[in-house]
């Protein structure tokens, strides 16, 4: 029973908008969410509001979908209601110099307290000289000083005291204090004279001179405590003094500030620092003047503020996009400046990474990218997992004695991270990392595709709409949309769906703008939008025209008129990079009879024989097998060798989509019955005989239409595509209206029988229960031919075993 051609409207689905009344773009409705992805966005927002550990976000979802932006305006949206987050700092740790400490402030008061501190510093540095030179600290010091010189005179003039009496006298020498004995006149008596004196005078004056020695060297014993004494009570004078300065800028600072009791102790570890190294801000003590100072680094550093986060001018909970997320990127990094041959660092020098930026809001993280930095990925699980963000180098272990450097303390974290990625890395997450599931449970799944009917066309009006207003693209008329939305079909090759990559939709309206602009159209029309997709299409079809050039000069086979047997046009899908075309290639098939043994046949992939055919091909290959060993000849073993050709490939073949044309190869072959060379094929094939689905459909098709057209179309011509693919179709115009004009067919085909009945132009023939195959159909020649070849290779065996 002849089959007919599909008929021009299934071949591109018009789109109807007559349910709308606008005549361009600029008065439709803009959308303020992503069309087609309901079931995603639901996730997004559930992940948003679910509280929890593990419930961060894996947005799973193609290019140019609108995934990062449609995700990132629902989080903004959703912050702005959220309270916002605090602010942190690094300040000095008076207690522990080598860390650093971490004080929470609400936000804004990080800038403000830096501000306070700051102007602290510079208050005293002006306050502290003028203090201590005033009169008030002046006469306190003197009096001090006068108080323990008296102290001092008081002891000595005793020992002075205790010599006189005893006819002695105290002398201060170079060598320091000695007792002398005493002359007429109260001077002390010179060595000579002594010594002239008579023993037992001498020995006498002696004794009593070491029992005044005795009481001068217990005076002496006691006068380095009177100077401790003494330089305690001036620095007690000097903290008491400087007390009163420090503390009245401390509580100028400390004013309205949060009585967060980290906040307050730090407060008072710094007035007590300031108080100790009051000598910073232009007091030196006298008895420091003239010494030389060890060397020290700014000595007012300690007191400054590190706002590592400031959330001051943020409405709500912060949104953080991290495009590059290195480790230091990610938790932050410590950075040193060189100095003295030595590698130093502070906790001036801390720097936050994106978590702490995006602490108590969302982080959204290209999950790819992540993967590739080193470390990355385990620092984000550690910090998910303790819930805080602790600054680390990679190699801490490795630092060498010339490299300073400080901990910082760990900060609290409550932050919900989004990463985003495509199916494969999701799936690779799953299967790699037991961490992954655990941290990450919610996916948000935007779906490639939508659903083509009166609503999304409605919905995709407008998103067109949407696009077009906020690129400031010309206006959009009612044909212009409904071609748009046509491409967006073609884009997924499905008449029922259109494309939800709204990326690739909007750099087809900004090439149709410019095509409009070209042609000087105020309001973008059809024809532009046409112009926009063939211009992309020119500038990527090199190595497509190249391929049908090598065709349409005979220098790769492929034959478009008359019949031949054994041999028939198959069809592939060429993709390079975003650009995929159709190309024909000629396919072959040999028959002959098989090998002495009973059913010693075979069937020879040479694709498969000479490695260039995959593994999907080679299963093909196998099916084709199935199908001859189930139809043909039950009762009889099939004794037939038979080789298939890709002819002319040059590289990999794989897919199983032309096993369908391999097997109409091979029928001809043993029916010896020719195939008309002008219809191309495509598609898959069961076991049973059953033509399957394939994909690229389309490209296939315009592919063979090209090189018919280019020769000149005859009307014999055609394409053969499996009937599952009917909706895949959206040809481009020329291929319709050739088929509008009878130039060009294309059948659907649900079976080989009606597949070879096309080719052939002779039927396939159906077994009748118990009997053979009608006369005269392929089937019954298929089947004589594989039963002479049975009944030769019996003979050929007698033969044999005779001789």
């Amino acid at each position: 029973m002849p089959i007919d051609p599909l008929a021009p409207a299934q071949l591109y689905r018009h789109t109807d908008l007559a349910h709308l009344t606008f005549e361009t773009t600029g008065e439709l409705e803009q959308v303020d969410t992503l069309v087609g992805q309901d079931r995603a966005l639901e996730a997004v927002r559930f992940g948003a509001r679910m509280r929890g550990r593990g419930y961060n976000i894996f947005v799973v979802g193609p290019k140019a979908s609108g995934k990062h932006a449609a995700v990132d305006s629902y989080l903004s949206d959703r912050a702005k209601a959220l309270p916002p987050a605090d602010d942190w700092v690094y300040v000095h740790d008076f207690e522990r110099p080598h860390r650093a400490r971490a004080l929470r402030l609400p936000a804004g008061m990080g800038v403000e307290l830096k501000t306070r501190m700051g102007k602290l510093v510079t208050d005293l540095k002006a306050t502290v000289p003028a203090v201590f030179e005033g009169e008030d600290y002046r006469v306190k010091r003197e009096t001090l000083d006068r108080s323990f010189t008296e102290r001092g005179e008081a002891l000595f003039k005793t020992v002075a005291d205790e010599a006189r009496a005893r006819g002695l006298i105290l002398v201060r020498t170079q060598q320091g204090l000695v007792i002398a004995p005493t002359q007429a006149d109260g001077k002390a008596m010179p060595p000579e004279e002594f010594q002239a004196l008579p023993d037992p005078e001498r020995e006498r004056i002696q004794k009593l001179i070491q029992e005044v020695q005795e009481t001068l060297q217990e005076v002496g014993r006691k006068t380095p405590k009177l100077e401790r004494e003494r330089r305690e009570a001036v620095q007690a004078l000097i903290r008491e003094t400087a007390a009163v300065v420090v503390d009245e800028e401390i509580d100028e600072a400390r004013a309205g500030l949060p009585t967060d009791p980290y906040l307050q102790n730090w407060l008072d570890d710094a007035r007590a620092d300031l108080i100790e190294h009051i000598e910073a801000f232009g007091h030196q003590n006298p008895e420091q003047q003239g010494a030389v100072p060890a060397p020290r680094p700014d000595p007012f550093k300690r007191y400054e503020v590190n706002v590592l986060v400031s959330n001051s001018t943020t409405r709500g909970a912060p949104v953080e996009m991290e495009d590059h997320p290195t480790l230091g990127n990610l938790i932050g990094r410590i950075e040193h400046r060189a100095q003295m041959g030595a590698m130093l660092t502070d906790f001036t020098l801390i720097r936050p990474g994106a978590l702490h930026r995006a602490n108590g809001g969302y982080l959204l993280i290209n999950g790819r990218k992540l993967l590739t930095q080193p470390h990355a990925w385990d620092a984000l699980k550690r910090a998910l997992y303790g819930q805080t963000i602790k600054i680390e180098a990679p190699f801490e272990s490795a630092a060498t004695a010339l490299a300073v450097s400080i901990q910082p303390n760990p900060i609290p974290l409550q932050v919900k991270v989004v990463l985003f990625g495509d199916q494969q890395l999701y799936l690779t997450l799953q299967a790699m990392d037991p961490d992954f599931g655990d941290l990450f449970k919610v996916i948000a799944d935007f779906d490639e595709v939508m659903d083509r009917d009166a609503a999304h066309d409605t919905m995709f009006a407008r998103m067109v709409a949407t696009v077009q207003q906020r690129e400031k693209l010309r206006p959009f008329d009612r044909a212009a949309v409904a071609r748009v939305i046509e491409h967006g079909a073609r884009l997924v090759s499905d008449s029922t769906k259109i494309t939800a990559r709204i990326g690739l939709i909007a750099d087809v309206m900004r090439e149709a703008d410019y095509a409009g602009r070209d042609a000087k159209h105020r309001v973008i029309q059809a024809e532009d939008v046409e112009a926009g997709i063939a211009a992309q299409q020119r500038r990527a079809d090199r190595i497509e025209r190249r391929s049908r050039e090598m065709i349409l000069r005979e220098t790769m086979l492929v034959t478009t008129t008359g019949a031949t047997v054994g041999q028939v046009n198959g069809l592939s899908v060429l993709s390079i990079g975003a650009t995929a075309f159709g190309k024909p290639t000629r396919i072959t098939a040999r028959v002959r009879m098989g090998g002495g043994e009973p059913g010693g046949g075979k069937l020879v992939d040479i694709e498969r024989e000479v490695e260039l055919g995959g593994p999907l091909h080679s299963k093909g290959v196998l099916i084709l097998q199935g199908y001859v060993a189930g139809t043909f000849c039950p009762e009889t073993p099939i004794a037939l060798q038979a080789s298939l050709v890709f002819e002319q490939s040059y590289g990999g073949v794989d897919g199983d989509s032309a096993s369908s044309t391999e097997l109409y190869a091979l029928l001809s072959a043993l029916s010896e019955i020719p195939i008309r060379q002008g219809i191309a094929v495509t598609g898959s094939v069961n076991q049973m005989g059953e033509v399957q689905a394939i994909g690229g459909v389309n490209e296939k098709v315009e592919g063979f239409f090209d090189i018919c057209a280019a020769r000149g179309l005859t009307g014999d011509q055609g394409v053969m595509i499996p009937a599952a693919n009917v909706e895949n179709l959206m040809l481009k115009r020329p291929v319709v209206e050739a088929c509008e004009a009878g130039t060009f067919r294309i059948w659907a085909v649900r079976t080989i029988a009606h597949g070879i009945e096309i080719l052939t132009g002779v039927p396939a023939g159906a077994r009748e229960e118990g009997r053979a195959f009608p006369p005269g159909t392929v089937n019954a020649k298929v089947e004589a031919r594989l039963t002479g070849f049975a009944e030769r290779g019996r003979a050929f065996r007698k033969g044999g075993e005779s001789a």
